[in-house]
């Protein structure tokens, strides 16, 4: 009865018509950003998420604080006395000691500013703290000659 046009035509009428039935719906909340209908949301305006706990260090204790400015004031870059607050002189200060190390400048320590202010790690809380020292090994020369054969046989070295 119907034409090939008319067959052709029916066919893709049906077939538009069906296909947002099969469609997937991705409904994205506002905490990612966007809104159902798929428009950007700025920011201030997303969601909280509940439960979120903040890890880590938040805040430099003030007996470390104190520390670092009485370090400070010894290398010279601070003047007065230690408070044990992180105010805008010591964050200055340190921000300058990194600066003058040639390393970025933060206004938080790292590790490498507190070890030249000489607030590194402390071991002497190890387990091995009593019987061992922390200085440098002593000289090859000190070694006895039948040591420092064993360890060139052993190494390979002098064959």
């Amino acid at each position: 009865m119907l034409n090939t046009r008319a067959r052709l035509a029916l066919a893709l009428a049906t077939l538009l018509a069906a296909t947002p039935a099969f469609a997937t719906v991705t409904h994205r909340t506002a905490a990612s950003g966007h809104t159902r209908s798929g428009r950007k949301v700025p920011f201030s305006y997303r969601a909280k998420t509940k439960g979120h706990k903040l890890h880590g260090q938040q805040a430099i204790d003030s007996n470390r604080v104190t520390q670092i400015q009485k370090a400070l004031i010894r290398e010279r870059y601070m003047t007065g006395e230690a408070n044990g607050e992180w105010d805008s002189t010591t964050q200055a200060a340190i921000k300058k000691f990194q600066a003058d190390q040639g390393w970025q400048t933060r206004l938080l320590p790292d590790s490498r500013a507190l070890k030249k202010l000489g607030l590194g790690p402390d071991y002497s809380g190890a387990l091995n703290a009593k019987d061992s020292s922390f200085a440098a090994p002593p000289p090859a020369a000190t070694i006895p000659s039948e040591q420092a054969a064993g360890f060139a046989a052993a190494s390979g070295v002098n064959r």
